[in-house]
């Protein structure tokens, strides 16, 4: 372990806070998950365990060219973005990328009016939810009270 203590380690875009476990706070980039986090870990020999502010520079450097060659070192099933419909290919996307990824996947649903694209630009729920008490919009419509209505009918009689 290093002497010198980081409080933040800045990865692909993201500050990492340095109390935290290597793990976890690989996790807290955009694209990466637990698994994927320790799956990385171990694959450049870096301690899970081992807090991030302790890391030395070799191994933040390390952790680096890992995550920047995903694809290539892990199987297809582990990545986010296999069968790319514009490339082909398997990607895995980090950070920014992912997020026009995913835009982009739904700016071509919306185009081609798919039933997923539909519910997008409507704003509804999209995986199958049911809808009848929940994803309303406005604000909350109550039930009125029988004897707040008949007081508002009867004063509307005694006025005709």
């Amino acid at each position: 372990m290093s002497s010198s203590y980081r409080h933040i380690v800045r990865l692909i875009d993201t500050d990492l806070k340095g109390e935290e476990k290597v793990g976890y706070s690989l996790s807290r980039i955009r694209g990466i998950g637990i698994n994927m986090a320790y799956a990385l870990t171990r694959s450049c020999g870096v301690d899970p365990e081992a807090r991030v502010g302790y890391l030395q520079d070799s191994d933040i450097k390390r952790l680096e060219e890992a995550l920047s060659s995903i694809s290539s070192k892990f199987p297809s099933y582990m990545l986010n973005r296999r069968k790319d419909p514009f490339t082909g290919q398997d990607q895995h996307l980090l950070g920014s990328d992912l997020v026009v990824g995913i835009k982009s996947d739904i700016d071509l649903m919306k185009k081609m009016r798919s039933w997923r694209g539909v519910r997008h630009s409507l704003g509804l729920k999209v995986r199958g939810q049911c809808t009848r008490t929940t994803g309303r919009f406005g604000p909350s419509v109550g039930v009125a009270r029988k004897a707040a209505a008949a007081a508002a009918g009867g004063s509307q009689e005694s006025k005709q």
